[in-house]
């Protein structure tokens, strides 16, 4: 049977430092936003496949948004949470019943995205009220965990992530969303099980033609920095109106 590969959270990783430094230089004025959220990974690689309740642990993010425009937002932004799986719980096929392998890791995220708005939510007169929007960009992950690794690897990696969303405007201060995002990831490692050699039956490898990746969904909050317009402007009557 092939060892777990279990984790725990990393105090003080350089990630978060660096995301300390890009948030105390952000501009605060009525184009800057701050948001949470709360949702869960998942998961896919070489003990798991597919969607479904059991293979989703619990994550949060923080992030920072600029609007460049009424449709192109920039944002930066931390998530963090557990990752988990087993073959014992969920095998996908025969050959992982019999490998029985399992990991549970912290993973630590640092993005920046460009977001398109479907929808023209933040002019003026509409009456608009909600988007869809898409983004994607770059990202670099980091995993925190303990036990022996098969191979040689770097506990950080680079990833591409790429999604959709749905944003409601609550009131000219507070948004809701809704986001599902996935990553495309390089690496094989993520649930410490990849290649191996295939004439020894111990099963305690992997598909090495195959990435992992993750995916996060979630429901967020936002918090805008607006400028309190004057009482005839018509941004101000228009939510008014509503």
């Amino acid at each position: 049977m092939m060892a777990s590969f279990k984790g725990k959270p990393t105090i003080g990783f350089p990630i978060f430092v660096l995301m300390l430094c890009m948030l105390c230089s952000s501009a605060w004025s009525q184009e800057t936003e701050i948001g949470f959220g709360i949702g869960g990974f998942k998961y896919s690689g070489d003990l798991s496949r597919g969607i479904n309740l059991k293979s989703i642990t619990p994550a949060g993010t923080v992030f920072f948004r600029n609007n460049l425009s009424n449709a192109v937002s920039f944002r930066v932004g931390l998530t963090a949470g557990q990752m988990a799986a087993s073959d014992d719980k969920t095998p996908i096929d025969p050959f992982a019943q019999q490998r029985d392998a399992s990991f549970d890791i912290f993973v630590f995220e640092a993005s920046t995205v460009f977001e398109y708005h479907f929808l023209k939510w933040r002019q003026e007169h509409t009456l608009i009220r909600w988007t869809p929007y898409l983004f994607g960009g770059l990202a670099i992950f980091g995993l925190s965990g303990e036990g022996d690794k098969p191979a040689e690897y770097s506990n950080i990696q680079p990833a591409i992530p790429f999604g959709l969303g749905i944003k409601y405007i609550l009131n000219p201060k507070w948004y809701m969303g809704v986001e599902f995002g996935a990553r495309k990831i390089f690496f094989d490692y993520l649930d410490n099980v990849s290649e191996g050699d295939g004439t020894i039956k111990n099963f305690d490898y992997g598909n090495r033609f195959d990435n992992d990746s993750y995916y996060y969904f979630g429901v967020s909050m936002t918090y805008s920095f607006y400028t309190i317009p004057c009482p005839n402007s018509p941004y101000k009557r228009n939510y008014r109106s509503r």
